[in-house]
């Protein structure tokens, strides 16, 4: 049984139940003096406790998979990566998108991919800002029919926040089997998503920044991503095919490329998102001193300042339990015509994957109502 299995989690859980049920049945036998009562409660204490703290932290991880195996737990994972060089392709340009597996979805039918839809693994190759990173591709079932075979799909990235991992997209928040139930509802269109973190150059933070001298990780999310993609999947290529959207950090590096790109992406959506680039132990210096771009990089000084496109922007909050109510109604009052905001604004909901959960499926229809396939 693997380490984020259900059934690993269940029997944790009954076997604390069982433990904290011994314990208070047998602690007035084990009242009494003499070492054997004494041993008898620590005995039962450390056990209960021992189990409760196992059944906590198989829930915490299974929530934020910080460890994907029992393997990986007990640091036993020691194999060395192995470099596989690979054929350039036709013509001498590496491909910029190399799918490395595939992953079936957990509905009624996923192994077949006309029914279920596929997750690609990938590799995407920035070919302007030399960045390279892992991510996954959400195909869904339309996109293998027979009757779509002509058809172009919009799409729309999906970012984690800060350091997330493009797991907990899939496992955490269900972005694919999410999707997929509202298509299948009819609630929403058939869309493709790339799923990653905004973490291109880890372990550093750098905010969805073109840093001078460093990372050029605005080039690769506005420009060389979509263009990858499109050359390799059956994705438009106009604004009005592809969206933004993403939690915390994925949700600023979202608003901010959708807001500063309208030539790439027709819509963006900040689940949670802040409005200003983060400067800390994390990012290092993002700026090197030019205020320019660090004015750029806040996003309501730019809506005051710069001209505003003809894109939709869809923002998320709550009264009680985000950090980001008062700059989220700064953000909308300053969206002004041709641009257009949206808003979730919750009575309750903290900065966690359970006020996410809440907010996805309604984003994601969202979403498909701003984008359109050709």
């Amino acid at each position: 049984m693997g380490l984020t299995s259900r059934t690993v989690l269940v029997t944790a859980v009954a076997v604390a139940v069982v433990l904290f049920s011994v314990t208070v049945l047998l602690w007035p036998r084990l009242a009494r003096r003499g070492w054997r009562a004494v041993l008898g409660r620590v005995g039962l204490l450390f056990a209960t406790q021992l189990a409760l703290f196992a059944a906590v932290g198989l829930a915490a991880n299974r929530s934020f998979l910080f460890y994907g195996s029992w393997a990986d737990l007990f640091g036993q994972e020691q194999e060395m990566g192995v470099v596989v060089d690979h054929p350039a392709a036709a013509g001498g340009r590496p491909k910029d998108v190399r799918v490395v597996g595939t992953r079936t979805l957990d509905v009624p039918g996923g192994g077949r991919p006309s029914v279920g839809g596929q997750i690609q693994e990938v590799v995407i190759r920035g070919e302007r800002s030399g960045i390279t990173s892992p991510a996954f591709v959400y195909l869904p079932p339309e996109y293998f029919q027979e009757r779509y075979a002509e058809r172009s799909f919009p799409a729309s990235v999906v970012l984690t926040g800060y350091p997330g991992t493009a797991e907990n997209l899939i496992k955490g928040l269900k972005y694919p089997r999410t999707a997929y139930l509202q298509a299948k509802e009819g609630r929403m269109q058939p869309m493709v998503l790339v799923m990653l973190r905004p973490t291109v150059a880890p372990p550093r933070d750098t905010e969805c920044v073109d840093v001078p001298g460093g990372p050029q990780t605005e080039t690769f999310f506005a420009e060389d991503l979509p263009r990858a993609v499109s050359e390799t999947y059956r994705v438009g290529t106009k604004p009005r095919n592809w969206g933004f959207m993403g939690n915390s950090t994925g949700g600023y590096c979202a608003l901010k490329i959708a807001l500063h790109h309208p030539d790439r992406f027709v819509a963006g959506a900040g689940l949670s998102a802040y409005y200003k680039a983060a400067e800390d132990v994390t990012t290092g210096d993002l700026f090197h001193g030019d205020q320019g771009l660090r004015q750029r990089a806040n996003l309501l000084w730019s809506l005051d300042h710069r001209p505003q496109p003809a894109s939709s922007f869809l923002v998320t909050t709550s009264k009680t339990g985000e950090g980001n109510l008062k700059a989220t109604r700064e953000f909308i009052g300053k969206v002004k015509s041709p641009a257009r905001v949206s808003s979730i604004t919750l009575e309750s909901g903290g900065h966690n994957f359970t006020t996410w959960k809440r907010e996805i499926p309604p984003g994601l229809v969202w979403m498909s109502g701003k984008l359109r396939a050709d």
